[in-house]
């Protein structure tokens, strides 16, 4: 009885052992095939992004070129209007300076017109001065 219990014990430990390998080698067998799985998502994601990579690179390299643009806008904008300012008042400066030039240039017209009429008149004067001692 010894004999069999050892027996049926050590069949039951073996029987224990070949299951216990062949769950070790299903086991293993499905790591190999979840292995392979994993290796051909990780190709179907390097594709992906193979595909999405250069799109985000140019929309990137896109966006940085709009905000140094924009970032350069602002200064020359400013640059514009603030010279835009400084034309004007120069502008007006030179017609109100044109303007005072012209009215002085009248003024000035008005009194050598003046200037010659008295001196003609005082000519005709000292003419007829000259006349009346003859």
């Amino acid at each position: 009885m010894a004999k069999s219990a050892l027996a049926l014990f050590r069949a039951k430990e073996e029987e224990i052992e070949r299951k216990k390998m062949e769950v070790r080698d299903k086991v293993q067998a499905y790591m190999g095939r979840v292995e392979e799985a994993t290796r051909r998502l990780s190709d179907i994601r390097e594709e992906l992004d193979a595909l999405i990579d250069p799109m985000r690179k140019d929309i990137a390299f896109l966006r940085k070129k709009i905000d140094t643009a924009n970032r350069e806008l602002k200064p020359l904008g400013q640059s514009c209007q603030k010279k835009e300012r400084e034309y004007k008042e120069a502008l007006e400066a030179f017609n109100d300076k044109n303007k005072e030039k012209t009215q002085l240039v009248s003024k000035l017209m008005e009194l050598v017109s003046e200037s010659e009429r008295l001196r003609m008149k005082k000519l005709e004067e000292l003419s007829k001065s000259i006349e009346t001692l003859s």
